[in-house]
Protein backbone atom coordinates (compact mmCIF):
# COMPACT_ATOMS: atom_id res chain seq x y z
CA UNK A 1 0.00 0.00 0.00
CA UNK A 2 1.17 3.64 -0.70
CA UNK A 3 0.64 7.04 1.25
CA UNK A 4 -0.63 8.30 -2.15
CA UNK A 5 -4.34 9.14 -1.94
CA UNK A 6 -6.10 8.59 -5.04
CA UNK A 7 -7.87 11.86 -6.77
CA UNK A 8 -11.41 11.12 -7.95
CA UNK A 9 -13.40 13.43 -10.16
CA UNK A 10 -17.07 12.62 -10.16
CA UNK A 11 -19.97 13.56 -12.92
CA UNK A 12 -23.41 13.72 -11.77
CA UNK A 13 -24.52 14.54 -9.06
CA UNK A 14 -28.10 13.19 -9.05
CA UNK A 15 -30.45 10.60 -7.10
CA UNK A 16 -28.21 7.84 -7.06
CA UNK A 17 -24.57 9.91 -7.06
CA UNK A 18 -25.17 10.52 -3.46
CA UNK A 19 -24.14 7.27 -2.30
CA UNK A 20 -21.22 7.30 -4.49
CA UNK A 21 -19.65 10.73 -3.70
CA UNK A 22 -20.24 9.73 -0.24
CA UNK A 23 -18.28 6.02 -0.35
CA UNK A 24 -15.40 7.78 -2.22
CA UNK A 25 -15.49 10.30 0.97
CA UNK A 26 -15.25 7.17 3.04
CA UNK A 27 -12.66 5.92 1.49
CA UNK A 28 -9.05 6.54 3.20
CA UNK A 29 -7.19 5.69 -0.07
CA UNK A 30 -9.15 8.79 -2.12
CA UNK A 31 -9.21 12.02 -2.16
CA UNK A 32 -12.74 13.54 -4.64
CA UNK A 33 -11.29 16.28 -5.52
CA UNK A 34 -13.85 17.89 -7.88
CA UNK A 35 -17.82 16.84 -8.83
CA UNK A 36 -18.68 18.18 -12.29
CA UNK A 37 -22.42 19.51 -12.42
CA UNK A 38 -23.57 20.93 -15.42
CA UNK A 39 -26.76 22.97 -12.87
CA UNK A 40 -24.61 26.24 -11.12
CA UNK A 41 -28.17 26.22 -9.15
CA UNK A 42 -26.73 23.15 -7.69
CA UNK A 43 -23.63 24.31 -6.63
CA UNK A 44 -24.39 25.75 -3.57
CA UNK A 45 -26.03 22.92 -1.90
CA UNK A 46 -23.65 20.38 -3.35
CA UNK A 47 -20.95 22.65 -1.61
CA UNK A 48 -22.37 21.94 1.84
CA UNK A 49 -23.14 18.29 1.28
CA UNK A 50 -19.30 17.30 0.01
CA UNK A 51 -16.99 19.71 1.56
CA UNK A 52 -13.55 19.84 -0.15
CA UNK A 53 -14.50 19.19 -3.77
CA UNK A 54 -14.25 21.29 -5.89
CA UNK A 55 -17.28 22.11 -8.26
CA UNK A 56 -17.32 22.43 -11.91
CA UNK A 57 -19.56 22.95 -14.82
CA UNK A 58 -17.50 20.58 -17.27
CA UNK A 59 -14.87 17.94 -17.03
CA UNK A 60 -12.37 20.37 -19.11
CA UNK A 61 -13.08 22.87 -16.25
CA UNK A 62 -12.48 19.92 -13.52
CA UNK A 63 -9.31 18.94 -15.03
CA UNK A 64 -7.69 22.63 -14.96
CA UNK A 65 -8.22 22.50 -11.34
CA UNK A 66 -6.72 18.83 -10.30
CA UNK A 67 -5.42 16.40 -12.29
CA UNK A 68 -7.41 12.81 -12.09
CA UNK A 69 -6.92 9.18 -10.63
CA UNK A 70 -10.60 8.00 -11.53
CA UNK A 71 -13.05 9.62 -13.09
CA UNK A 72 -16.49 8.69 -12.21
CA UNK A 73 -19.73 9.34 -14.52
CA UNK A 74 -22.62 8.91 -12.42
CA UNK A 75 -25.24 10.25 -15.51
CA UNK A 76 -28.05 8.35 -17.21
CA UNK A 77 -27.25 6.04 -20.02
CA UNK A 78 -28.19 8.79 -22.66
CA UNK A 79 -24.72 10.00 -21.95
CA UNK A 80 -22.51 7.41 -21.19
CA UNK A 81 -20.75 7.22 -24.58
CA UNK A 82 -19.96 10.82 -25.24
CA UNK A 83 -18.62 11.51 -21.97
CA UNK A 84 -16.24 8.55 -22.29
CA UNK A 85 -15.20 9.63 -25.25
CA UNK A 86 -14.46 13.26 -23.85
CA UNK A 87 -12.47 11.18 -20.25
CA UNK A 88 -10.37 9.28 -22.94
CA UNK A 89 -9.28 12.17 -24.58
CA UNK A 90 -8.80 14.19 -21.44
CA UNK A 91 -7.48 12.49 -19.02
CA UNK A 92 -6.12 8.92 -20.42
CA UNK A 93 -4.05 7.75 -17.67
CA UNK A 94 -7.00 7.86 -15.66
CA UNK A 95 -9.01 4.48 -14.68
CA UNK A 96 -12.79 5.31 -15.76
CA UNK A 97 -16.06 3.75 -13.83
CA UNK A 98 -19.32 3.82 -15.59
CA UNK A 99 -22.59 3.84 -14.14
CA UNK A 100 -24.84 1.26 -15.29
CA UNK A 101 -27.11 0.42 -17.36
CA UNK A 102 -24.26 0.55 -19.36
CA UNK A 103 -24.78 2.88 -22.52
CA UNK A 104 -28.60 2.63 -23.83
CA UNK A 105 -27.66 -0.51 -26.24
CA UNK A 106 -25.41 -3.20 -27.47
CA UNK A 107 -23.71 -1.26 -30.45
CA UNK A 108 -23.01 2.23 -28.00
CA UNK A 109 -21.30 -0.51 -25.25
CA UNK A 110 -19.39 -2.04 -27.93
CA UNK A 111 -18.39 1.70 -29.05
CA UNK A 112 -17.79 2.49 -25.96
CA UNK A 113 -15.62 -0.63 -25.07
CA UNK A 114 -12.99 0.34 -28.55
CA UNK A 115 -12.48 4.12 -27.44
CA UNK A 116 -11.06 2.90 -23.75
CA UNK A 117 -9.14 0.45 -25.34
CA UNK A 118 -5.97 1.90 -23.95
CA UNK A 119 -6.86 2.52 -20.63
CA UNK A 120 -8.87 1.02 -17.93
CA UNK A 121 -12.93 1.11 -17.99
CA UNK A 122 -15.24 -0.17 -15.23
CA UNK A 123 -19.14 -0.72 -15.01
CA UNK A 124 -20.31 0.07 -12.01
CA UNK A 125 -22.71 -2.97 -11.50
CA UNK A 126 -22.71 -2.90 -7.60
CA UNK A 127 -25.10 -5.56 -7.30
CA UNK A 128 -22.59 -8.27 -6.66
CA UNK A 129 -20.66 -6.73 -4.12
CA UNK A 130 -23.91 -6.93 -1.71
CA UNK A 131 -22.97 -9.25 0.97
CA UNK A 132 -25.25 -11.54 1.00
CA UNK A 133 -24.75 -12.22 -2.90
CA UNK A 134 -20.84 -12.38 -1.61
CA UNK A 135 -22.06 -15.34 1.32
CA UNK A 136 -24.17 -17.06 -1.07
CA UNK A 137 -21.08 -17.52 -4.14
CA UNK A 138 -18.85 -18.64 -1.26
CA UNK A 139 -21.68 -21.41 -0.42
CA UNK A 140 -22.32 -22.22 -4.03
CA UNK A 141 -18.19 -22.91 -4.04
CA UNK A 142 -18.10 -25.01 -0.78
CA UNK A 143 -20.83 -26.96 -2.72
CA UNK A 144 -23.08 -26.64 0.36
CA UNK A 145 -26.36 -27.05 -1.65
CA UNK A 146 -24.79 -29.71 -4.12
CA UNK A 147 -25.41 -29.49 -7.51
CA UNK A 148 -28.16 -26.82 -7.79
CA UNK A 149 -30.68 -27.33 -10.01
CA UNK A 150 -33.19 -23.99 -9.53
CA UNK A 151 -32.42 -20.44 -8.61
CA UNK A 152 -35.61 -17.78 -8.54
CA UNK A 153 -35.28 -14.13 -7.44
CA UNK A 154 -38.39 -12.32 -6.93
CA UNK A 155 -37.91 -8.61 -7.83
CA UNK A 156 -40.64 -6.50 -5.82
CA UNK A 157 -39.47 -2.49 -4.82
CA UNK A 158 -43.61 -2.01 -4.90
CA UNK A 159 -42.08 1.95 -5.83
CA UNK A 160 -44.19 1.28 -9.67
CA UNK A 161 -48.06 2.07 -9.23
CA UNK A 162 -49.82 5.16 -10.16
CA UNK A 163 -49.32 8.04 -12.08
CA UNK A 164 -46.47 9.50 -10.16
CA UNK A 165 -44.36 6.59 -10.39
CA UNK A 166 -40.30 6.99 -9.86
CA UNK A 167 -41.30 10.86 -10.18
CA UNK A 168 -39.47 11.82 -6.67
CA UNK A 169 -36.51 9.65 -6.86
CA UNK A 170 -35.73 9.02 -10.64
CA UNK A 171 -38.24 10.82 -12.69
CA UNK A 172 -36.18 9.42 -15.85
CA UNK A 173 -37.13 6.11 -15.75
CA UNK A 174 -40.54 6.97 -16.96
CA UNK A 175 -39.48 7.70 -20.27
CA UNK A 176 -37.22 4.59 -21.05
CA UNK A 177 -38.47 2.70 -23.73
CA UNK A 178 -36.82 -0.17 -21.89
CA UNK A 179 -37.18 -0.14 -18.57
CA UNK A 180 -37.78 -3.39 -15.85
CA UNK A 181 -34.83 -4.99 -17.56
CA UNK A 182 -32.32 -2.61 -19.45
CA UNK A 183 -32.52 -0.62 -15.82
CA UNK A 184 -33.65 -3.10 -13.34
CA UNK A 185 -33.34 -7.04 -14.57
CA UNK A 186 -29.52 -6.64 -15.60
CA UNK A 187 -28.30 -6.46 -12.26
CA UNK A 188 -29.47 -9.90 -11.96
CA UNK A 189 -28.46 -10.58 -15.32
CA UNK A 190 -24.60 -9.97 -14.03
CA UNK A 191 -25.73 -11.90 -10.45
CA UNK A 192 -26.77 -14.71 -11.77
CA UNK A 193 -23.32 -14.69 -13.87
CA UNK A 194 -21.37 -14.30 -11.00
CA UNK A 195 -23.09 -17.08 -8.79
CA UNK A 196 -23.71 -19.45 -11.64
CA UNK A 197 -21.79 -19.09 -15.09
CA UNK A 198 -22.39 -18.39 -18.29
CA UNK A 199 -25.95 -19.57 -19.39
CA UNK A 200 -26.45 -21.25 -23.01
CA UNK A 201 -30.21 -19.97 -23.90
CA UNK A 202 -32.48 -17.78 -22.39
CA UNK A 203 -36.61 -17.56 -22.38
CA UNK A 204 -38.68 -13.98 -21.65
CA UNK A 205 -41.70 -12.78 -21.56
CA UNK A 206 -41.99 -8.74 -20.29
CA UNK A 207 -45.14 -6.66 -20.09
CA UNK A 208 -46.11 -2.89 -19.12
CA UNK A 209 -49.06 -2.51 -16.54
CA UNK A 210 -48.53 1.15 -15.02
CA UNK A 211 -49.45 2.96 -17.94
CA UNK A 212 -47.87 6.12 -17.06
CA UNK A 213 -44.45 4.70 -18.15
CA UNK A 214 -42.80 4.17 -21.75
CA UNK A 215 -41.23 0.82 -20.82
CA UNK A 216 -42.17 -2.65 -19.37
CA UNK A 217 -42.19 -2.67 -15.63
CA UNK A 218 -42.69 -6.30 -14.87
CA UNK A 219 -42.19 -9.93 -16.81
CA UNK A 220 -39.39 -12.88 -16.70
CA UNK A 221 -36.64 -14.21 -17.72
CA UNK A 222 -34.99 -17.64 -17.27
CA UNK A 223 -31.74 -18.59 -18.07
CA UNK A 224 -30.68 -22.27 -19.21
CA UNK A 225 -27.23 -23.57 -18.35
CA UNK A 226 -25.76 -26.62 -19.86
CA UNK A 227 -26.15 -28.73 -16.25
CA UNK A 228 -29.65 -28.08 -16.15
CA UNK A 229 -29.32 -25.42 -14.20
CA UNK A 230 -32.54 -22.95 -14.70
CA UNK A 231 -32.13 -19.60 -12.97
CA UNK A 232 -35.63 -17.45 -13.18
CA UNK A 233 -35.55 -13.76 -12.94
CA UNK A 234 -39.69 -12.62 -11.32
CA UNK A 235 -39.79 -9.18 -11.24
CA UNK A 236 -42.50 -6.69 -11.21
CA UNK A 237 -42.36 -3.03 -9.69
CA UNK A 238 -45.47 -2.24 -8.67
CA UNK A 239 -45.66 -5.28 -6.29
CA UNK A 240 -43.88 -5.25 -2.82
CA UNK A 241 -42.62 -8.06 -0.12
CA UNK A 242 -41.95 -8.42 3.24
CA UNK A 243 -39.19 -6.00 4.11
CA UNK A 244 -38.93 -2.86 6.51
CA UNK A 245 -36.80 -1.24 3.75
CA UNK A 246 -38.10 -2.98 0.23
CA UNK A 247 -35.01 -1.57 -1.24
CA UNK A 248 -32.33 -3.07 0.53
CA UNK A 249 -32.50 -6.81 -1.32
CA UNK A 250 -35.32 -5.21 -3.63
CA UNK A 251 -36.42 -9.11 -3.54
CA UNK A 252 -36.71 -12.30 -2.06
CA UNK A 253 -34.38 -15.37 -3.70
CA UNK A 254 -34.25 -19.04 -3.14
CA UNK A 255 -31.50 -21.67 -4.57
CA UNK A 256 -32.17 -25.47 -4.64
CA UNK A 257 -29.84 -27.80 -4.41
CA UNK A 258 -29.65 -31.57 -4.28
CA UNK A 259 -28.45 -31.31 -0.87
CA UNK A 260 -29.81 -28.52 0.59
CA UNK A 261 -32.16 -25.30 -0.59
CA UNK A 262 -31.43 -21.58 0.02
CA UNK A 263 -33.65 -18.94 0.77
CA UNK A 264 -32.64 -15.16 0.67
CA UNK A 265 -35.18 -12.68 2.65
CA UNK A 266 -36.27 -9.42 2.43
CA UNK A 267 -34.10 -8.35 5.25
CA UNK A 268 -30.71 -9.75 3.90
CA UNK A 269 -31.17 -12.82 5.97
CA UNK A 270 -30.10 -16.17 4.33
CA UNK A 271 -31.28 -19.49 5.70
CA UNK A 272 -30.32 -23.16 4.41
CA UNK A 273 -32.48 -26.41 4.75
CA UNK A 274 -30.96 -29.49 4.17
CA UNK A 275 -32.38 -31.88 1.71
CA UNK A 276 -35.17 -34.37 4.32
CA UNK A 277 -34.82 -31.68 6.87
CA UNK A 278 -38.09 -29.58 7.96
CA UNK A 279 -36.52 -26.96 9.43
CA UNK A 280 -34.18 -23.86 7.94
CA UNK A 281 -30.79 -23.37 9.43
CA UNK A 282 -29.57 -19.38 9.85
CA UNK A 283 -26.38 -18.63 8.16
CA UNK A 284 -24.84 -16.61 10.30
CA UNK A 285 -23.17 -13.47 8.76
CA UNK A 286 -23.33 -9.37 9.46
CA UNK A 287 -23.70 -6.54 6.84
CA UNK A 288 -23.05 -2.78 6.99
CA UNK A 289 -26.65 -1.23 6.35
CA UNK A 290 -25.17 2.10 5.31
CA UNK A 291 -26.56 3.67 2.09
CA UNK A 292 -27.44 1.01 -0.79
CA UNK A 293 -28.32 -2.19 -0.51
CA UNK A 294 -25.58 -3.59 2.17
CA UNK A 295 -23.14 -0.58 1.30
CA UNK A 296 -22.61 -2.28 -1.83
CA UNK A 297 -21.52 0.88 -3.55
CA UNK A 298 -18.63 1.35 -0.85
CA UNK A 299 -17.38 -2.04 -1.42
CA UNK A 300 -17.38 -1.71 -5.33
CA UNK A 301 -15.50 1.85 -4.88
CA UNK A 302 -13.00 -0.34 -2.32
CA UNK A 303 -12.74 -2.84 -4.82
CA UNK A 304 -11.75 -0.97 -7.96
CA UNK A 305 -8.75 1.37 -5.22
CA UNK A 306 -7.57 -1.75 -4.19
CA UNK A 307 -6.87 -3.01 -7.55
CA UNK A 308 -5.44 0.49 -8.62
CA UNK A 309 -2.89 0.41 -5.38
CA UNK A 310 -2.47 -3.52 -4.66
CA UNK A 311 -2.90 -4.62 -8.42
CA UNK A 312 -5.91 -7.40 -7.35
CA UNK A 313 -7.66 -8.95 -10.11
CA UNK A 314 -10.67 -6.70 -11.21
CA UNK A 315 -14.28 -7.33 -11.43
CA UNK A 316 -16.69 -5.46 -14.05
CA UNK A 317 -14.30 -4.24 -16.89
CA UNK A 318 -16.42 -3.11 -19.27
CA UNK A 319 -15.16 -5.62 -21.49
CA UNK A 320 -16.19 -8.67 -19.67
CA UNK A 321 -19.46 -6.59 -18.81
CA UNK A 322 -20.59 -6.52 -22.26
CA UNK A 323 -21.76 -10.16 -22.06
CA UNK A 324 -24.10 -8.52 -19.81
CA UNK A 325 -25.27 -5.97 -22.44
CA UNK A 326 -25.52 -9.02 -24.78
CA UNK A 327 -27.67 -11.20 -22.48
CA UNK A 328 -30.05 -8.10 -22.35
CA UNK A 329 -30.25 -7.82 -26.02
CA UNK A 330 -31.50 -11.59 -25.80
CA UNK A 331 -33.78 -11.05 -23.53
CA UNK A 332 -36.00 -8.66 -25.51
CA UNK A 333 -35.44 -10.65 -28.42
CA UNK A 334 -36.71 -13.54 -27.04
CA UNK A 335 -39.63 -11.59 -25.14
CA UNK A 336 -40.69 -9.86 -28.78
CA UNK A 337 -40.34 -13.22 -30.48
CA UNK A 338 -42.30 -15.34 -27.96
CA UNK A 339 -39.14 -18.26 -28.46
CA UNK A 340 -36.27 -19.50 -26.31
CA UNK A 341 -33.02 -17.78 -27.49
CA UNK A 342 -30.12 -19.54 -28.13
CA UNK A 343 -26.67 -17.32 -27.09
CA UNK A 344 -24.03 -17.52 -28.61
CA UNK A 345 -20.08 -18.19 -27.15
Amino acid sequence: MTDKKLRVIAIGAGYFAQFQLRAWQRLPDVELVAIVEPDTHRHAELAGSYSGATLATSLTQALKQSPADIIDIITPPTTHLALIKEACKLAPQATIICQKPFCTDLPQAREAVELADSQPLVVHENFRFQPWYRQIKSLLDSRALGEVYQARFYLRPGDGQGPDAYLARQPYFRDMEKFLIHETGIHWVDVFRYLFGEPEAVYADLQRHNPAIKGEDSGHFVLHYASGLRAHFNGNRLLDHAAENTRLTMGTMTIEGSDASLSLQGSGAIEVRKHGELNSTPHTYSFNDTDFGGDCVYLLQQHVVEHLLQATPLHNTADAYLRNVELEAAIYQSAQTKALYQLNH
